[in-house]
């Protein structure tokens, strides 16, 4: 294969044609330029388009395809839309040859052409030169995973992209992890298109990855791939510690219930998500409440979508019951377009936007109800059973008046009777049920030994039906826990442990609002420049992260506090403070002493007179602590001797 470059991109001097050869050329190629009825030479353009026409035409000899008349038409304008026109590879080396010197397209469409990655890799290297294209479209073009490969190349050096459209190209669970090392140190891209492509399991953790290094993108599609299980719980948990995204569409994944958990404990920290798609994600009214969980916490999201799920009146209840119990509140529009609702629903909707005005709700209509079961029977044997142990009497003693002989067989007439009249807490409809079980081969006599011999027996139904609801119950909270462990496992996961510390809440403004997640420096603590981190060096730290302190600065006023500024510190620091200045380096040592010695580094950091003030405290429970184990140890020894020192030690004495 041949190595492409920005030279092979580039048409030679000797390679342009002569004004007689132009005059050819428009013939040569008139198939696709008189389609309209208007040919190259009754376009009327400035010089500087009619140059890049001549570079276009010139590039299409070469390449050998038939130029495309709308791209010659509208030269000069800021948005190339050639969606659909079959360029195919060698169409796209043409036009990516004509690109190289434009200053005027800032918007490329190129959907729907059959570029292949060959098309691709042409485009993308023009990009090397070309600043000015900032949005493109490069979907169904059939890349695969080796445009992936050119793609996340380009990322990594491209400067101007910043909106890039790659639905349905067929991409996989590994590419996913090309795109999340691209995207890691981009900072350029705000728009990012991945729909209608094949991510998994391992495509989801790879993509939570993505929006966890990620400071820049703030529109993100995954709608038609397959996000489901872990693949959900790993992303939910890099959207959790994300702080850029705004709008999120995950419609038509899958992600279940289990997804809808993993989102709710993502929105109890993220407070910036806008937007939020999760129509057609197989969510049940289980799911919605457990996303309601996180609605409660949450003050930003504004537009949620959950149409097309398995949501009865139950869901649509609990979703309108958040929104009018949380004052703070963001959202104005809740869309569950396919849920019939009921009266109850509507009134409850009315009041609730009475107290949010901007609050819209789409629903299918009103006609939707609660499914109840219908309340289940008593076993007629255990109300009979029950009834007669509060009397504290026997089978006999009740049947007795209609069974003369004593043969514990009475007529069913006579048994239905004899029920009736009785206290017995029995309707019409058990009273049946009991004549047919215990006269089960219709012979018109009951045998009601049958109560007495089924007493044990229904003990045992009662426990096992009790071990099943208990059984049901606690694999439900299992695997609820299994969830947020993986869940909490995949945030550990994203966090780069190296430079930051993640730590949820801090201060808080108002004890009742949500819990924001902060991430903190180790050197605000350490005092330390980390060399071996770029990204989170005190160069590139913004004041939004943390307001490092000056070390060698004549004053030593702690950094005044701002509304968009907050300081947090590490909770296990009292505790583990006199291990912390023991273990102190050297070299950390030796800047604090060096860069002023007249300076009290007390009051260098925010915990810093906490820790001195808890280091006596530390120091005067040391001694009591030894005194403790010293005589559990001999207490010890007491009890290790045998019966037999024991006595030698009494006769001894």
């Amino acid at each position: 294969m041949s190595v492409l470059s920005l030279e092979s991109l580039c048409l030679a001097d000797n390679d342009s044609p002569s004004s007689a050869e132009d005059l050819d050329l428009e013939d040569k190629w008139d198939t696709d330029l008189e389609v309209d009825g208007l040919s190259l030479l009754e376009v009327k353009k400035p010089s500087k388009d009619t140059s890049t026409a001549e570079i276009y035409l010139q590039a299409c000899k070469l390449v050998g395809v038939v130029p495309v008349s709308y791209f010659l038409r509208n030269l000069g304008t800021s948005t190339m839309n050639l969606n659909h026109h079959g360029l195919g590879p060698p169409g796209g080396k043409a036009l990516a040859i004509t690109l190289v010197t434009d200053m005027h397209i800032t918007n490329l469409e190129l959907a729907d052409n059959y570029l292949l990655a060959e098309g691709a890799r042409y485009l993308l290297e023009m990009l090397k030169a070309n600043f000015t294209i900032q949005h493109l479209d490069l979907s169904n073009n059939h890349l695969q995973s080796e445009g992936a490969e050119c793609i996340t190349k380009m990322l990594l050096d491209n400067i101007s992209i910043k909106s890039i459209k790659l639905s349905g190209n067929g991409f996989i669970e590994d590419d996913a992890k090309s795109f999340a090392d691209a995207l890691a140190s981009n900072y350029r891209v705000k728009e990012l298109d991945l729909s209608h492509n094949q991510f998994c399991g391992r495509g989801g953790e790879h993509l939570g990855q993505m929006l966890a290094n990620n400071e820049a993108l703030e529109v993100l599609d995954l709608s038609w791939n397959h996000l489901r299980m872990k693949g959900a719980v790993a992303f939910c948990a890099g959207l959790k510690v994300n702080v850029t995204l705004k709008h999120l569409d995950l419609s038509w994944n899958g992600f279940g219930n289990e997804g809808a958990l993993a989102l709710g404990e993502a929105l109890k920290f993220n407070n910036t998500l806008v937007y939020l798609d999760l129509n057609n994600n197989r969510i049940t009214n289980e799911g919605v409440g457990m996303l309601c969980k996180g609605l409660e916490a949450n003050d930003t999201l504004r537009a949620l979508k959950l149409a097309y799920n398995s949501l009865t009146v139950e869901g649509a209840l609990a979703l309108v019951t958040v929104v009018k119990n949380t004052p703070k509140t963001a959202l104005e529009e809740i869309n569950i377009s396919n849920v019939l609702v009921n009266e109850n629903f509507v009134q409850l909707l009315d009041l609730t936007c009475q107290e949010h005005p901007s609050l819209e709700v789409q629903y299918a209509g009103v006609g939707g109800f609660i499914a109840k079961k219908p309340p289940k029977r008593l076993d007629p044997m255990k109300v009979i059973q029950d009834y007669l142990d509060e009397r504290k009497l026997r089978l006999w003693d009740f049947f007795r008046k209609i069974d003369k002989d004593g043969t514990m067989r009475v007529p069913v007439a006579d048994f239905r009777k004899a029920v009736q009249q009785s206290n017995i807490p029995l309707d019409r409809y058990q009273i049946e049920e009991l004549i047919q079980r215990l006269d089960r081969e219709r012979t018109g006599m009951v045998d009601y030994r049958g109560l007495a011999d089924t007493r044990k027996q229904m003990m045992r139904d009662h426990r096992r039906q009790l071990r099943k609801v208990e059984s049901r119950q606690k694999k439900e909270k299992q695997k609820s826990e299994r969830i947020l462990k993986t869940f909490q496992s995949a945030v550990e996961a994203n966090t780069p442990r190296s430079s930051m510390v993640m730590s949820p809440g801090g201060t808080k403004e108002d004890s009742s609002g949500p819990q924001h997640f902060s991430a903190t420096p180790l050197s605000s603590w350490h005092h330390i420049v980390m060399s071996n981190s770029s990204r989170y060096s005190v160069t590139n730290l913004s004041s939004e992260h943390i307001h490092l302190p000056m070390l060698g600065g004549s004053t030593h006023q702690r950094p005044t506090s701002s509304p968009t500024m907050r300081s947090y510190s590490q909770p296990n620091l009292m505790d583990d403070s006199q291990r912390y200045t023991q273990s102190k380096p050297s070299s950390a040592q030796g800047m604090l002493s060096d860069s002023n010695p007249d300076v009290d580094h007390t009051k260098l950091s925010p915990t810093a007179n906490h820790l001195t003030r808890s280091s006596p405290a530390l120091n005067s429970k040391q001694p009591d602590t030894k005194t403790k184990t010293t005589k559990v140890k001999k207490k010890k020894k007491c009890v290790d001797k045998t019966p037999h020192e024991q006595n030698q030690t009494q006769s001894s004495k």
